[in-house]
This record gives structure tokens, sequence and C-alpha cells, in this order.
């Protein structure tokens, strides 16, 4: 079978990134807005949206910091919303990491929930793809992606709330995290994860600084693996 050359595997990339340019736009817009509201200045908004590039998490830090919340308080609530990192590093690293320390640093940099979709996706239709065919592609996602969340996230903060409320920009958090999360919840313990963090999260919902978050995503992904261990020793047993 063929391989796509690193133009082509690129391109193909850049193309199937370019879709999530309609929410990952607003997003990055709210969160210019939103951090600019909250007290930062142009400055600490870009160093915020460059250093951390992870929305989720840094709308939650915006939310906890505008309520005074403890300092220790709003990172460990950063890192925890951003952990599903970690899980989306351990699921590409069998398709990139061969590759030399500084492009794996990259790649890390740039991994964020739209990247690692698109990525994951590709690589379990074409595992055979070679390496420099799986970066290729990896990196086109990045091009249309990235630079615009750097962008619109600068626009964001420049106009500041000077943009209608009627516009209702806070329709992309959600949005862009059900685009991403739908198509992934492909086998029973996947489903029985997000029925766990749905359930707990609504029940945890009168808890302080978002803590009730914290506990459903952790209750989430324990219910998740049981779940994986429980299909798999039931699998092993009917193969007995």
């Amino acid at each position: 079978m063929s391989h796509p050359s690193t133009s082509s595997a690129f391109w193909m990339g850049f193309r199937d990134g370019l879709p999530f340019l309609l929410v990952v736009a607003p997003f990055g817009l709210l969160f210019g807005v939103v951090a600019t509201e909250a007290g930062l200045n142009l400055a600490e908004v870009m160093g915020f949206t460059v250093l951390v590039i992870a929305g989720a998490s840094q709308f939650a830090a915006i939310h906890l910091m505008a309520e005074n919340a403890p300092t220790i308080v709003v990172l460990v609530t950063a890192l925890a919303v951003n952990l599903r990192m970690a899980m989306y590093s351990a699921a590409i690293t069998p398709h990139l990491g061969a590759a030399s320390f500084r492009l794996r640093a990259i790649a890390a940099y740039f991994l964020v929930d739209q990247t690692y979709a698109l990525a994951d996706a590709k690589y379990a239709r074409h595992p055979d793809w070679p390496l420099r065919s799986k970066f290729a592609y990896f990196f086109g996602t990045v091009a249309p992606i990235c630079p615009v969340w750097y962008a619109v996230t600068l626009a964001g903060a420049l106009v500041g709330n000077r943009i209608p409320p009627e516009y209702a920009l806070d329709f992309a958090v959600p949005i862009t995290f059900l685009a991403l999360v739908a198509p992934a919840l492909r086998s029973a313990a996947h489903l029985i994860a997000a029925a766990v963090s749905i359930a707990l999260g609504l029940t945890f919902a009168f808890m302080p600084y978002n803590a009730g978050l914290l506990l459903a995503a952790l209750g989430a992904m324990m219910a998740g693996a049981q779940a994986e261990l429980f299909f798999a020793r039931r699998a092993e047993r009917r193969a007995e």
C-alpha cells in the first residue's frame, strides 16, 4: 500500500483541522474577553494563552482567579483539567514516540484537544503510515488551529467587553467539547466513564471553586478503568 508524501499528509491534516476553526475562533475570542474583564493586562492574557495553550484549564483558572480562590486551588484545578493531556500523550506515543526529542517536545506543546482528536482518529485508520507521514499530518492539524487560537485571543483581549452580549460567544465552549467527546465514545467503558462524570458533576455542583469537577473527573477515570478491566476479564473467560 502506498503512503502519503510528507507534503500531502501535511495538507491532509490542514484540511481536517479547518472545520474546528468554527469553534476555536469564538472560544479564543471569548477567553480574551473574559481574561481582560478579570483584570489581566494584554501581556498577561497572551502569556497565559501562549504558555498554557489549553482553553478549558485557562477558563477554569480565570474563573477561580476572579473569585479570589487560593493560588493552590487555581493551580490544582488547572492541572487536574489538563490531566487529559497525559492520556492524549500516552495514546499517540505508539505512533510518534520514535521521533527525536526535539520533535516530540514540539508535538507535546501543540497537543491540544483538536489536534489529538484528529491525529488519533487518522492513526487508527492508518497505523501503517511511516513516522514522517504521521508527524506531517499532526503538524498539518496544528497549522490552522493554534495560530488562530493566538490571534483570536489577542483580538478578544483588545476589544474587551465591546462585543455585544447577544453574540453569545460562550456557545463555543460546550460545542467544542461535544464535538471532541462524542466521536470518542466508542466502547461501553467510554460510555460508563461519561455517565459517571455527568452524574458526579451534577451531584457535586454545590462545591466551591469547582471542586466538584475534580471529583467528577477522578470518579470518571476510575469508573472507566474498572469497566475496561471488567470487560477484558469477561472476554478472557468467554475465550477459555
